[in-house]
């Protein structure tokens, strides 16, 4: 689907996903092997954002499997419309059909499709994007579950056969690393680690993402973002958050940071309150003083 690393590079841009050579190498080897790309890093870097990017970028169908514990085959591959089975039977017990109850119910018609079997078995012309987000909160029965689907792209229903991809969707998984995901699924994916950008590649993305927004401010942003990142937090603040927190401002019409505007907004920053008491106790100066040399 790429010509070159340079072309995925290029692409991604286009849609405002501002991907280092390693990350271009990484997508344009994971679409010519025909292998699932295992994305891991802090929440809010941009992993999920890969997948909607490359969507767009493909022109393909984004489908979504977002894991949680608990997560089980039913639903994550396919269930049967019990509903609809119930009201079929109902009918042939009237006369309608009773000879091939059993066929009918167990047919396409009474298929409910779940993400997995979904993306197997599209017949669009352009392979659809399989997102399997955050796998890590998945249980490990699970992985063992997806280690077939990955290898072979083929489901098997009972009543119905075997479903094979005509065209094997482009796959990536991603993990904020709460635990460890089992060898066996990380072999048989290319692996990327994404760490929080540097100042210029988020600066880059925020006056991409943020249109409008001062130069000046927004250097001060990024620079007060690296800045908190070298300190302790239970969750450090992710592009995300820079985002957010740049379009908020914006919004309040500012145009500089001060340490009563950071205090204002700081619902922006930080999703847990210990974070906040730690940070109202850090020396909020410094940081403004380095945002302002990194503003220039």
């Amino acid at each position: 689907m790429f010509d070159s690393i340079e072309a995925v590079q290029a692409a991604l841009a286009g849609e405002q996903y501002f991907a280092d050579r390693a990350m271009a190498t990484t997508v344009f080897l994971a679409d010519r092997l025909r292998k699932p790309l295992f994305l891991e890093g802090e929440p809010g870097v941009g992993k999920t954002e890969v997948a909607k990017v490359l969507a767009r970028v493909l022109g393909a169908r984004l489908i979504r499997l977002q894991c949680y514990e608990g997560l089980d085959a039913n639903h994550a591959l396919y269930e049967w419309n019990y509903p609809k089975q119930l009201l079929r039977i109902k009918l042939s017990e009237n006369g309608d059909g009773a000879a091939d109850i059993g066929r009918a119910i167990f047919s396409e018609e009474y298929l409910i499709r779940r993400p997995l079997l979904d993306a197997i078995s599209d017949h669009g012309e352009v392979p659809p994007v399989l997102l399997i987000d955050e796998v890590d909160r998945a249980d490990e029965e699970f992985e063992a579950f997806l280690l077939e689907i990955l290898s072979d792209f083929q489901i098997s229903i009972p009543e119905l056969g075997t479903i094979r991809a005509e065209k094997p969707p482009f796959v990536i998984l991603t993990s904020n690393r709460t635990r460890e995901i089992h060898d066996a699924l990380k072999r048989r994916c290319l692996y990327m680690w994404i760490s929080y950008p540097s100042f210029e590649r988020e600066l880059e993305i925020v006056q991409a993402k943020v249109p409008g927004i001062d130069g000046s401010l927004a250097r001060q942003v990024c620079g007060f973002m690296q800045a908190l990142r070298q300190r302790d937090f239970y969750k450090r603040p992710g592009v995300a958050e820079t985002i957010d927190w740049a379009s908020a401002l914006l919004l309040l019409h500012r145009d500089h940071l001060d340490a009563e505007t950071v205090n204002e907004t700081l619902s922006c920053i930080f999703k847990y309150n210990d974070d906040i008491d730690a940070f109202r106790q850090a020396n909020i100066a410094a940081m403004l003083e380095t945002a302002s040399s990194a503003a220039g």
